[in-house]
């Protein structure tokens, strides 16, 4: 007989153990359907306590001691251990009793558990409703305050609480931020973690309140200069950094130039990138570099003026440096030249002379100038190559001067689109992305990097032009080639201007030509139509698909470092890790920092794939309808993974970038025996068919593959073969 079908376990019941100080640890059951109320009555019973209502469940790893909510008791998972502690409201009472009440050293003590304690969304919402944040505030304010501990714990568990933002930065009064103020000011009297946490209050006062005014006013640029050269604290020095990006955003134009012409002096540049770079700290130098590449934003959108008197000059400027002392070689022309008759000797028609500098309207040079982008800015960065660089800028007018028509490099045509390119590599305009960390040094290495910047490029492009033999019809393509030179020398991330040239100066024409053919023959596919290949993709394209699958997988088991997101906002220096077990069965996740890569057994949390329901993609995602987005890269960048037990609970993640984003949707998809429907596994299925067809038919070169398999010969008259020895 056959035995029948044996029912599935309960799945919604979870094995763990409960521990209490003192106490040897209950072994239970926990219904995940049932209230946890109730569950904590019985655990409670069993050990004789009778004021169940006074105590909560908690998670006891080392990097996870969230208390146990409705919300997160998914997270407990078979074989939890979970800790018996008081409940929030009861800890959040008790701690303001001591707070209140207590001596010096149970407050330092105190304290120093509600920094870790204001972590936890549960009991900081209960630790505010009991006016716990004001007695904090008045701690902080407290001037007479000699015990550094009380300061420093306060002021850390005040950032922690904020950051669950339940409560508005309007509520801190002025005393507050001028108690902030000078703990900055004076950062040498205070301990280390005061400053950070100081610098921390005031950013977010500066973003989020009307007070900001204060900061501006009390806050000298000289006086994060001074903090800068003197703290050797990363965390410190990337506080002080967001804190000049968050001034520098809430001044107005005049303000904003003031702060970058300061920051652009040697000492201040050299203070800002000193001492290493993690990861924060490159991304808020990002962040100031794209501010003060911005301020370029108003000269690249003006047009010219025909009543604009110093850009007039400007244009006359560029024509005397190239031809004052050049205008013998012309005096053949002075026919051409003047106006009228012999009398007219002072009315001088330049156009021959414009012509020659490159400009499309030689009648009105003003003209070029319309179009925006580049606008106005190209005429400075031109005036500023001609004045600073005189002997390359005459040689390069001249040289094209004497070139045949066909051949010239119109200097000033040139000089205008290459100051739109420019604008677009470095996205001038654009508002700093969340998570980019395309921080490049050499903006922070001279007074004025943009035009520096400009002159290397443009006698780059001088020689490039001479390189490709290029006429005007190969404008375009000319300047594909000088794009591509700069953004590859970019990807170096040059650590000066210097170092700029001369790697620009490796990646000439011809070394672009090669990598450009080098990278076309390892990408193009295979355009034969022949019936024979079609076949044979046919037959290798499932191999392929399972390579890429288990490309995606060895990424997932690899693991990655996620920005941690509070309302849409990527939350600073808050890191969280996941990655994939090696069997394939179980994901596991858990707060790391910035520098360390987790192993399994460090990571607290774990996902079974045999729990997963389904995979949500950009606004399908929770966290992204729920939240107020400011980065539409954000929503690009977001996917959910919802669970088949739990119905309103998600694992959301938001990646660092485009690539990651999709090796871990491909990868989940896999995980589900769903299809990778990633644009990246297009591409990477084209190019690993195209290499692997390639390889298969090298031993067919030269040979004309028809389009057509050749017919099959008819069949012999008779079988009788004879085979002679």
């Amino acid at each position: 007989m056959i035995p029948k079908k044996t029912t599935v376990k309960d799945s919604h019941i979870v094995k763990i153990a409960v521990e209490r100080e003192k106490h040897i640890a209950q072994l239970i059951n926990l219904d995940q359907r049932h209230p946890l109320a109730s569950k904590i009555q019985d655990i409670c019973n069993g050990w004789s306590i009778s004021d169940h209502q006074n105590y909560a469940l908690q998670f006891c790893e080392s990097n996870n001691q969230k208390y146990v909510t409705e919300k997160n008791r998914n997270e407990i998972k078979n074989g939890s251990v979970l800790r018996l502690q008081y409940s929030p409201s009861k800890t959040a009472s008790d701690a303001m009793e001591t707070l209140l009440n207590g001596s010096p050293q149970e407050k330092v003590q105190r304290l120093k558990e509600l920094t870790s304690l204001s972590t936890d969304h549960t009991f900081a919402l209960e630790f505010i409703k009991e006016k716990g944040l004001d007695i904090l505030i008045k701690m902080i304010e407290d001037l007479g305050q000699n015990n550094e501990d009380i300061l420093k714990y306060s002021l850390g568990s005040f950032v922690e609480l904020m950051e669950h933002g339940t409560v508005s930065w309007e509520v801190p009064e002025n005393s507050f931020v001028a108690r902030n103020i000078e703990i900055v000011r004076n950062f040498q009297k205070y301990p280390t973690n005061c400053g950070e946490s100081a610098l921390s209050n005031l950013e977010n006062i500066v973003q989020c309140s009307s007070k900001h005014v204060l900061v501006a006013e009390d806050i000298k640029l000289q006086d994060i200069l001074r903090l800068l050269q003197e703290v050797n604290s990363p965390v410190m020095r990337q506080n002080a950094i967001a804190l000049l990006n968050a001034l520098f955003v809430k001044a107005d134009e005049a303000r904003k130039r003031t702060i970058a012409n300061t920051i652009s002096a040697k000492q201040f540049r050299l203070a800002l990138i000193g001492n290493g770079l993690g990861t924060e700290m490159t991304h808020q130098l990002y962040v100031l570099q794209t501010l003060t590449l911005g301020l370029l934003e108003k000269r690249m959108r003006m047009k010219m003026n025909a009543q604009d008197q110093d850009a007039h000059e400007k244009i006359k400027e560029l024509r005397r440096i190239a031809f004052d002392d050049h205008t013998t070689a012309l005096s053949q022309s002075d026919d051409h030249i003047r106006r009228g008759g012999g009398s007219g000797a002072g009315n001088i028609n330049f156009s021959q002379y414009y012509k020659k500098l490159g400009f499309k309207c030689d009648i009105n040079p003003a003209q070029d100038f319309i179009e925006t982008p580049p606008g106005i800015l190209a005429l400075d960065c031109m005036v500023y190559f001609a004045r600073n660089y005189t002997q390359q800028y005459a040689k390069i007018v001249r040289e094209n001067s004497c070139r045949a028509d066909e051949h010239e490099c119109p200097f000033g045509r040139t000089s205008i689109e290459l100051v739109k390119v420019l604008c677009d590599i470095l996205r001038i305009g654009e508002p700093p992305a969340e998570q980019s960390g395309d921080f490049q040094p050499m903006f922070f290495t001279h007074d004025t990097p943009f035009e520096e910047f400009f002159c290397i490029c443009v006698i780059t492009l001088n020689r490039t032009w001479k390189d490709m033999r290029a006429t005007a019809e190969d404008f375009t393509t000319t300047f594909s080639v000088v794009r591509e030179q700069i953004q590859r020398t970019l990807k170096c991330r040059p650590e000066n201007l210097e170092d700029f040239r001369n790697k620009i100066a490796l990646l000439t024409y011809q070394q672009i030509t090669t990598l450009r053919q080098q990278e076309r023959t390892s990408k193009e596919e295979c355009d034969s139509t022949a019936s024979a290949i079609v076949k044979l993709k046919e037959k290798i394209s499932p191999h392929i698909l399972e390579l890429i699958k288990q490309q995606r997988l060895s990424f997932l088991v690899e693991g990655t470092r996620f920005s941690k997101y509070l309302r849409g906002t990527r939350t600073k220096d808050k890191f969280w890790y996941a990655r994939l077990s090696p069997n394939h069965k179980v994901i596991h996740y858990g707060d790391c920092d910035e520098k360390n890569i987790p192993t399994l057994e460090e990571l607290p949390k774990k996902l079974p794939i045999s729990e997963i329901k389904q995979l949500l993609e950009g606004k399908e995602c929770p966290h992204m309808k729920e939240t107020r987005i400011r980065s539409k890269s954000a929503v690009n960048l977001a996917f959910s993974i919802t669970f088949e037990n739990m119905d309103h609970s998600t694992l959301d993640f938001v990646a660092p970038d485009e690539s990651i984003f999709n090796y871990w949707t491909d990868g989940i998809n896999a995980l589900l025996g769903q299809p990778m429907v990633s644009k990246q596994k297009n591409e990477d299925f084209d190019t690993l068919l195209s290499m692997e067809i390639k390889l298969r038919l090298l031993d067919t070169e030269g040979v004309d593959i028809s389009k057509d398999p050749p017919p099959i010969p008819e069949d012999p008259e008779n079988y009788d073969f004879c085979f002679e020895s």
